[in-house]
Order: C-alpha cells, then structure tokens, then sequence
C-alpha cells in the first residue's frame, strides 16, 4: 500500500465564528490522483489551500510525508505546484510565463527552455511560445498554467476547479490532455472540483466534501454507486431516491415496499422492518412499452406505470414514469423513438436488483 504524502490530522479551518473545515483524518497517498468534489461553498478550495500550506489551519496538524510541516512551509511549498480557476499571466511571453515557476526555484536557464519547450509541446501551446500573455484565449492561458505546473517537476500538484471558466469543448479537451500528463508524470495530484464528469475521469479516489466536512471517501465506483447517505447521493447523480420499508429477506435478496409496490434489491444487513432509502440511478433504469406482461430483460423488477414527463437532454433523454412512485430513467434518444413514447403512455420501467443501493433512513 503507497505511504501518505500529505495528510490532515484534526484539522479544523475557522473565520470568525464560521468554521469552513472539519476534517478529523485525510491522507493522499504517493502517485495517486485525489479528486475533492463537493456543491459550491463546501469548503473544498479552503481545504485544497490548506493541504498546500497556503493557509494555516486553526487547529490540528498537516503532515508531509508523516512529518509535520512546521516550520518547513516555504521549503515544502516549492516541492508542489499549484493551478488556480483563474489564469495568472504576467505581461511577457507566453514561454516566459511558462518558465517562471522554474526561474523562481533556481533551475538553470538552459533547462528552463528545455523543460519549457517540452510542456507547452505537451499541451499544445508550441506555437504560442512567443505571442504575450495577455493576447492569448483562457483556454489557451489555462493549458500554460498547466505546463508551468509540470515544468516544474513538483512531487505533489493540486488543481482548483482549473476548467470551470471554460467552455465544455475547450473542458473537453484540456481534460484529456491532463488525465494523459498525470499518467505519464504519476505525480501524487489534488484536484478539486464541484464536476462529477472530471471527477469520474480523473479521480482514483474521490472525497465527498459538505459543509467542510468529508461525508464519503472511497473510489469513483464506491462512492458513485453506494453514497453513504441522502445528500451524497442526490450530489453525485442519484436521482430516484425513494423512501420504503424492508418486507423480508430471503436468497440474497431482499423485498422492498416502495410506495406500495414490491421492488427486489441486493440483500444487505438490514433487517425484515428496517426503514430504508432505495437509490437508484437513472441510467440504470431501462423503458419498455407497457401494456404487456413479456419482459424480455434480465431484471428482476418490472414497474408498470405511466409517462408523465419527457425531457431532451442533448442525445439523451429523461423520462419520467409513476410507478406508485415518480421514478426516472436515462435513455438515447434513439430509443426514446424506437419506443415511440408520449406523456400519458403506459410504460414500465425495469431495472437489476444489484442497480438498488439501500441507505438507513434517519428516524
């Protein structure tokens, strides 16, 4: 298992009588992408400042490699880099704010050219080298603030919602172009961000933070799949999350009375009785026509219902059916019209028992 590079022990951030961070235990591990992901306001930008020793914590400790980091901040801070959401140009060259980072650190003026020339290579802004700073686009600024970040060699790079000024073509790309840079580098990397396309793509592991606190850590795939609780999972895209109660538990499954209507989930330790909140997400809900009893799928449950609402969403689709209980399903667009679906059709709307997440209710 990779040791901790930084770690947050007992942390807590205050201004005034507002405290913005409560963070009890956080590691990043060596060579790992670390991804923050949180609404606006949770405080993700505070802590990212505090893991790079920009602000002092009100209490508690930070640790850099299992060491705490007092009295060392300013030698520790040029072993990282760090990319805002605004992009900070001086009036020169775009190469010469490539290489300023490098300048700053004493790195020789023959490698700074070299090492400068090779990122803004990597990230497409070659051509770019000598036009100012001033004149090039925030696409175009943003891919140089990327290459002075890795010009500089750092052991740890952190990243604050570097893409959310731009637009999603722009997005697109420089997404790509970084994911490949922290492949190729494997420099540890916090990247913060309230995006849960970035986070997905990018994140080895992911820290759910709400109201500065950590509410859920784990994988993309954990943490997107199985939220610990309600506000998780309406944040990470859970949209159908339906009140019920346990009926019984048999075979690995348990039977569900969700709005009166039986749905089967994967068994969990809950217990015959237990009020739960089913999760579900929309696009692991399929449509079918209704009308007829033939379900061709493997799911274990079929809602029968009607459509009460439909809503385009580029190639894909939102369609909404009552099922005793409004439920949501994202499909194509091709399939919305193989279905030949309208409002006030009947439909049902199938989906796995595995695809059930189940939460305690809070009573």
């Amino acid at each position: 298992m990779s040791q901790a590079k930084l770690s947050l022990r007992d942390v807590r951030v205050r201004r005034g009588r507002s405290e913005l961070v409560n963070v009890p235990h956080l590691d990043v591990l060596e060579g790992e992408v670390l991804v923050i992901i949180g609404p606006n306001g949770a405080g993700k930008s505070i802590l990212l400042e505090t893991l790079a020793l920009l602000q002092k914590p009100t209490a508690g400790r930070v640790l850099f490699e299992g060491e705490p980091v007092d009295g060392r901040q300013l030698r520790l801070r040029r072993r990282m880099a760090v990319v805002f959401q605004e992009s900070a140009m001086l009036r020169r060259s775009l190469v010469d704010n490539v290489a300023m980072g490098m300048r700053l650190r004493g790195v020789p003026r023959s490698l700074r050219r070299e090492r400068a020339r090779h990122w803004m290579e990597r990230f497409g802004i070659a051509h770019l080298a000598h036009r100012s700073a001033l004149t090039v686009s925030g696409g175009e600024a943003q891919r140089a603030n990327l290459a002075r970040a890795f010009a500089v060699e750092p052991e740890v790079i952190m990243l604050d919602e570097p893409f959310s000024a731009l637009d999603q073509p722009t997005r697109d790309d420089l997404l790509e172009d970084l994911s490949a840079a922290l492949r190729e580098t494997g420099v540890t990397t916090i990247f913060v961000t309230h995006d849960r396309a970035e986070a997905l793509r990018l994140g080895d592991r992911l820290a759910v933070l709400m109201g500065g606190v950590v509410r859920q850590m784990g994988t993309a795939a954990e943490v997107f799949a199985a939220p610990v609780d309600e506000e998780v999972a309406a944040f990470v895209g859970v949209e159908n999350i339906v009140g019920g109660r346990v009926r019984s538990l048999a075979n690995g499954l348990a039977t569900l009375d969700l709005g009166g209507a039986a749905v089967e989930s994967v068994a969990s330790s809950l217990e015959a009785g237990a009020e739960v909140l089913a999760c579900l997400r929309p696009e692991d809900v399929v449509i079918e026509p209704g009308g007829g009893d033939s379900h061709p799928t493997s799911a274990r449950n079929h809602l029968h219902g009607s459509v009460t609402r439909i809503t385009p969403l580029g190639g894909q689709v939102r369609v909404a059916v009552d099922c005793g209980f409004p439920l949501v399903a994202l499909i194509t667009k091709q399939s919305l019209e193989d279905l030949r679906l309208k409002v006030g059709d009947e439909a049902v709307a199938c989906f796995k028992a595995s695809a059930v997440h189940l939460i305690p209710r809070r009573r």
